[in-house]
Order: structure tokens, then C-alpha cells, then sequence
């Protein structure tokens, strides 16, 4: 018992050591600090992994300590983001959760901190990250018109279109962030996952993305906001109107991705050999609508379910 304490000890001294050096460069070597920021949830996601919820607590707090003794105020928002961050991926580890549980998880805990330190960015600075990122745009898209207007080469319907873009971009900023999160989560997953496996951690795998079934509720989810679209007049910029557009564009994006799983699962069934599965995965993206249609019918039909039983019978 007391050797098991003294190794815990130590192996959590070792990993803040290393957390801390992480932090260091991540905030004053400015060639280095996006790799060192990547890896910054690497030693938390490890200790918890191996000692669970108490100790992963505490451990944390020291974490929490030392990044404000090391870096300052200016250091918090790293923390805040990377310590939850390798508290859920080693917590999950700890407790033989899916690697979909994790993700899942990682990526709501990620979500959670962005919104939380943009609300505090506004209530305590007066700052607002995203309305000074569009007033840039806007400038931007100002001084291009300008130069192009004194060239000649201004088209007639250039301000029109930019003004079109700009209330998109503003409508559909919750749907960017969401995306942004889940596509950022799933980098870290690449670089920390091996690196943990390494270091003697048991990390679970994915399910294989050809067997990637959403719930039948997002095709009825999907109608609901056609039938909504189609009897309802939403002007732009209102709340109402941003709320279903988002909606929208998340529900035809994870149509796109049933109905890319849709493919691999096909091409799996045929024993087509790996690159076709690249081929068309590429070839997805430019004819995004009709691969949603094969989400939509892959989802409501179960033409999986056709597909198998046809090659049992010619196996028969």
C-alpha cells in the first residue's frame, strides 16, 4: 500500500513536471507553442487513466496551480480548455468506456469550455471574439471593393453577394463552432490516442466507420424542418431564422456522413479493394446532395439490410 502511494506520488509529480514544461512553452516559445499546446491535455489524460476520479481531481488542482504560477492570468484559458479536455479522455480510459463515448464526451467538454470563456470574454473584458472577427471581415471585403472599384473591375452584384455571405457567416457561426469542435477533437484523438498507447495505456478503437448508424429521430428531425421551411417565412438575422438554418445544415451534414458510411459498407460487402473507398469518399464531397439522399434512404429504408441479405443468396 505504501509503495502504491509512493509511486502514485511520484508518477503525478513527473507528469505536472511535464505538464507544466508543456504549458511553459505553449506560452513563451511562440515557434513551438502550437505543437506543445496539442499535447498539453497528454500528461492529465495519462494520470487519470490510471488513477481515476480522486486522485485525477487533485491532480488537476496542481495542474491549475502551477499553470498560474508559471504562466499568469493570461495562461488560465489554455488550462481550462486542455485539463477538462484530458480529464474526460482518461476518465473514459479509467472506466472502459467507448472510444464513441469519449469523443462524444471530449468533444461536449470542449464545446462547453469555448462557450464559457467567450461568455466570460465579453461579462469581463468586453470582448467579443466573434463580433471583432466579422467587423475585420467586413473591412476586408471593404478595402477589396475599393481597390477593384479604382481598377475598373468591380462587379455590379459584388456588394449584394458580400453582404449575402457576411449574414451567413453570422447565421450559421453556432454551426461552425459545433463543427469546428467535433473536427478539432477528433485531431487531438489522433496525436494523444497512439501517443497514450504508448506509454502502456489500453486505449479503445472505433467501430468501423461502414457501420456508422444514426438514429432513425434525425430523419424525422430533418422532415420537421423541411415542412417548417416550406409554411414558415423567417426573416434573416432573427433568432428563429438562425435557429433553423442551423438545424438544417447540421442535420444535411450528418446525412452526408450516413450516406458516405453507406459507401464504405457497400464497397466493404463487394470486397472492392481500399482505394475505391478513397476514390468515392473524395468524389462524396463535390455531389454532397446526392449523397445525402443515400443517408436519407440508407437511414429510412435500411437498404443495408437488402444489400446483405442479396449476398447471402449469391453466396447460397
Amino acid at each position: 500500500m505504501q509503495n502504491q502511494q509512493t509511486r502514485q506520488l511520484t508518477q503525478g509529480a513527473m507528469m505536472a513536471a511535464v505538464f507544466t514544461v508543456l504549458l511553459a512553452i505553449s506560452v513563451y516559445v511562440p515557434l513551438l507553442q502550437i505543437v506543445s499546446s496539442l499535447f498539453l491535455a497528454l500528461p492529465i489524460a495519462w494520470y487519470s487513466a490510471k488513477y481515476g476520479g480522486k486522485a485525477s481531481a487533485l491532480f488537476s488542482a496542481v495542474c491549475l496551480i502551477l499553470t498560474f504560477i508559471v504562466g499568469g492570468l493570461l495562461s488560465l484559458p489554455l488550462a481550462l480548455i486542455h485539463i477538462p479536455l484530458g480529464l474526460v479522455i482518461g476518465l473514459s480510459i479509467f472506466n472502459r468506456k467507448s472510444k464513441l463515448f469519449m469523443f462524444m464526451g471530449a468533444s461536449i467538454v470542449l464545446l462547453i469550455s469555448i462557450i464559457v470563456q467567450y461568455v466570460a470574454s465579453i461579462a469581463l473584458l468586453g470582448i467579443n471574439i466573434l463580433e471583432e472577427a466579422m467587423t475585420e471581415m467586413k473591412n476586408s471585403f471593404e478595402q477589396t471593393s475599393a481597390l477593384m472599384e479604382s481598377i475598373g473591375t468591380l462587379p455590379e452584384d459584388y456588394n449584394e453577394n458580400v453582404i449575402q455571405f457576411l449574414l451567413a457567416m453570422e447565421t450559421l457561426m453556432p454551426t461552425w463552432l459545433v463543427l469546428g469542435v467535433f473536427i478539432g477533437t477528433w485531431v487531438l484523438f489522433l496525436l494523444l490516442l497512439p501517443v497514450l498507447k504508448r506509454l502502456g495505456t489500453e486505449v479503445p478503437a472505433f467501430p468501423p466507420f461502414r457501420e456508422l448508424k444514426l438514429p432513425k429521430s434525425v430523419l424525422w428531425y430533418y422532415l420537421i424542418v423541411i415542412v417548417v421551411s416550406a409554411f414558415s417565412e423567417f426573416q434573416p438575422g432573427t433568432m428563429p431564422y438562425m435557429v433553423l438554418m442551423n438545424a438544417t445544415v447540421m442535420l444535411q451534414f450528418l446525412l452526408f456522413l450516413q450516406g458516405i458510411s453507406f459507401y464504405h459498407f457497400y464497397i466493404k460487402q463487394e470486397g472492392w479493394p481500399k482505394w475505391v473507398t478513397v476514390i468515392v469518399t473524395i468524389l462524396a464531397i463535390p455531389l454532397q446532395s446526392f449523397t445525402s439522399i443515400v443517408g436519407i434512404v440508407d437511414l429510412g429504408f435500411d437498404i443495408r439490410g437488402w444489400v446483405k441479405r442479396a449476398h447471402e443468396f449469391k453466396g447460397k
